[in-house]
């Protein structure tokens, strides 16, 4: 993807986005068609050695019979996004935009052996349910034998080694201070939580400056480019 340089993010952070969001687009080419689903992952990282993907589609998917092949492979990971106003600006002479946030990884895949699925399938699960405070966390062993089976036996598990890493939050980082501060306020105005979480981000880049009182700060998003 284009990444305009003041946009840009570190390959770590853009990795590590992608890993806490845990969902995204899978893209890949057959016959020079695209074919794509909307799926859970979860990003394995190992000292000194390249990160990998993990997910499973329907056995019925025809990204099941893709993977088989091998092959390149897209994962574009999203956040939040929102629409801005030129008439929001300070300044003069703007035009409409959006802000959002983004990561592209790719690289070769290879499917699964059918006797490692289960182990692949608790250990996805393991990660959502870890996002449920005192939540006992689900277990296949929950169901019985035969419905474990079958449900094994009807999904495509697939591993991707991501070789590119690309990253591109675009917050109006390449803009002036008064402009900053301006779509910052008024996107935290807008009746949309994604909106206002884009403004947070905002203010999490620049929080040295004067913003009303309820847009409190995020966590720096580390290894975005600022101006």
């Amino acid at each position: 993807m284009y990444v305009h340089p003041a946009f840009k993010v570190h390959p770590a952070a853009a990795l590590a986005f992608a890993a806490a969001r845990g969902f995204g687009t899978v893209i890949a080419c057959d016959a020079g068609r695209p074919v794509a689903a909307h799926l859970p992952f979860r990003v394995i990282e190992q000292d000194g050695k390249v990160p990998k993907l993990e997910f499973h589609v329907a056995r019925a998917n025809p990204l099941g019979a893709i993977a088989e092949k091998g092959g390149t492979w897209l994962v574009v990971v999203q956040g939040y996004d929102a629409y801005v106003s030129p008439d929001w600006y300070a300044s003069a002479e703007q035009v409409p935009t959006w802000l959002y946030e983004a990561v592209h990884l790719s690289g070769p895949v290879r499917v699964i052996p059918g006797d490692h699925t289960q182990g692949h399938t608790e250990r996805l699960s393991a990660k959502f349910e870890g996002w449920i405070d005192g939540k006992q966390p689900w277990l296949l062993d929950n169901v019985t034998d035969k419905r474990r089976e079958m449900l094994l036996k009807g999904i495509v598990a697939v591993e991707m080694t991501v070789e590119t890493i690309e990253g591109n939050f675009k917050l109006n980082q390449h803009k002036a201070d008064e402009d900053h501060v301006a779509i910052a306020t008024a996107l935290a105005a807008q009746d949309d939580s994604s909106s206002q979480a884009i403004a947070k981000r905002m203010v999490a880049l620049r929080p040295y400056l004067n913003y009303l009182p309820q847009l409190s700060a995020e966590p720096a998003l580390t290894g975005i480019a600022a101006k």
